[in-house]
């Protein structure tokens, strides 16, 4: 997390062609660095397996630019320090266990909504959109997590890394929430973090908008091509009206 929050971020319209509200059927939500701050519950687990290991830990601050691409991912970026290495293969199938099993004992210790959430969820709730959360977690991290923080009811559809061939930045997610819920592309708004969103949305021809609190890599969101940078999901349902 960059520190900074949610509600000191100016609104910032970067989608030209958009006129605001936009009309959709269905809005899709990023689950880390946008619905939930899990960063200090993954940054624990990454903890206790370097310890496991004998190693030493990047920093918490380290950790979020790792996040994003799911666990796998994250384990290999922990073990060597850049974003795309690969370790020793013994040695990644060795942390790999290690963490899941502490990341699965802690999944939901520290972690919380961001300000704001709650209230944009009901916002959307009572707009009478369909409402799903696509992430790059695990299903078996993803739902326990939902469930514990009091958000998993919220959702109609929740697509976990590992429930369809491909996740994020490919667009089979997004593709696939739009079959389920039979609306077009254009009337599907994702909501998320980081470049894996705006990629993904621009491949399904998605409405993106980003938060600028979450796990971007450590570049501001801005920076993306997106349509909105919103402060928080609350300003996010603003933006949008019922088709």
């Amino acid at each position: 997390m960059n520190g900074l929050s949610p509600f000191s971020v100016p609104l910032c319209l970067c989608g030209e062609r958009m006129n605001f509200p936009i009309n959709i059927k269905a809005v899709v939500i990023d689950l880390d660095g946008t619905l939930l701050d899990t960063a200090p519950d993954l940054a624990h687990a990454a903890e206790l397996m370097m310890a496991e290991l004998g190693r030493p830990c990047p920093s918490l601050e380290t950790i979020s630019t790792y996040i994003g691409n799911g666990v796998s991912r994250l384990v290999k970026r922990v073990l060597t320090g850049e974003m795309d290495a690969e370790p020793d293969a013994a040695l990644f199938e060795q942390a790999i266990a290690s963490y899941q099993k502490h990341y699965g004992a802690h999944v939901s210790l520290h972690s919380r909504p961001y300000p704001g959430v709650v209230e944009g969820l009901d916002a959307f709730k009572a707009m009478g959109v369909h409402v799903a959360c696509i992430t790059n977690k695990a299903e078996q991290f993803t739902h326990p997590l939902l469930k514990d923080t009091g958000l998993f009811d919220y959702f109609e559809l929740i697509l976990s890394g590992d429930t369809l061939p491909k996740r994020k930045p490919d667009p089979l997610p997004l593709l696939h929430a739009c079959e389920v819920f039979e609306v077009t592309p254009a009337e599907l708004l994702l909501i998320g973090d980081s470049l894996n969103d705006t990629q993904a949305a621009r491949a399904a021809g998605c409405p993106v908008f980003c938060v600028p609190y979450g796990y971007n890599r450590g570049r501001p969101v801005a920076e993306l091509d997106l349509d909105a940078v919103v402060p928080s999901l609350v300003e996010a349902a603003k933006m949008v009206q019922k088709a």
